[in-house]
Parts: C-alpha cells; structure tokens; sequence
C-alpha cells in the first residue's frame, strides 16, 4: 500500500470531529478496506445500556467511505450517497470493529459494504451489516 494513500486517510481521519466525538481510531488502512475501532463509551449508550445504533451507524458508514477513498486518486473525495443498515443483535460489549469494503469500484459510483462487530470479553459479535454508494467528487483539500 502506497503510504501516501494510508497517511492521507489518516490526515482525513484526524479531521473528522464526530469520530473524535465517539473516541474512534483509525485501525488499519489496505487498498479497499478501512477498519475502525471505537469504545462503547457511557454517552453512546441506549436505554436498555446497549451501544446506540447511531454509533454502528457512524462507525460502519465511515469505514466503508474511507474503503472507497483508498482507491481514488488524490485530487478525488468521496461522499456517502446512500447507504443502508441492517441491526443483526444488539451492541453489548466495550468495543465496536467495524470493516469497510469496496465492492465494485467506480468512476462514477462505489459500492461499498460494512461489517460492524462488538467485542465483549473474547467473543466477537456481528451486529450489523451495512451496504451503500459512495460518489467520487473533487477533493475538497
């Protein structure tokens, strides 16, 4: 992987304040795939003390973009056009994975995917899957 691509997610990455928000990092950046981890803070919760689906949300939709920007040349951005989510179990655990992929890349359209894990203790949990477009655009740098 070009570090140039790698360091220009994570410059991305480091600007975008809801992630710093959600006390997420940057897990590991290879071409087409972007993984995301972030604790299931007190604030993130929901009322039965599962992790709200607004945070696997969030979490799934920007991995899958910063998927779709491993591949763009770098005067390219891309921004979500849409993209869908399917709540499989609830979000119990102190962890959150989520891993991002390019599923057909584009000139005008990216199909990407989403897998969004909990971690409680040493069991991993799949707890939602999510599937969208993202829109090459020029960059905004």
């Amino acid at each position: 992987m070009d570090q140039t691509i790698t360091d220009r997610i994570a410059r991305s990455f480091a600007a975008q304040t809801m992630m710093q928000t959600l006390g997420a990092r940057l897990a590991s950046v290879t071409p087409g795939e972007v993984r995301i981890e972030a604790p299931i803070l007190p604030g993130l919760r929901q009322q039965q003390g599962f992790g709200h689906a607004g945070l696997t949300f969030s979490l799934g939709d920007s991995a899958a973009g910063y998927a779709a920007l491993s591949l763009m040349p770098a005067d390219r951005d891309v921004l979500t056009a849409e993209i869908k989510i399917n709540l499989l179990a609830p979000a119990m655990g102190d962890l959150l994975i989520a891993t991002g992929r390019v599923i057909k890349p584009g000139r005008r359209l990216m199909v990407v995917s989403a897998e969004v894990h909990a971690r409680q203790a040493d069991k991993l949990t799949l707890i939602a899957i999510l599937q969208g477009t993202m829109v090459p655009v020029d960059g905004f740098a």
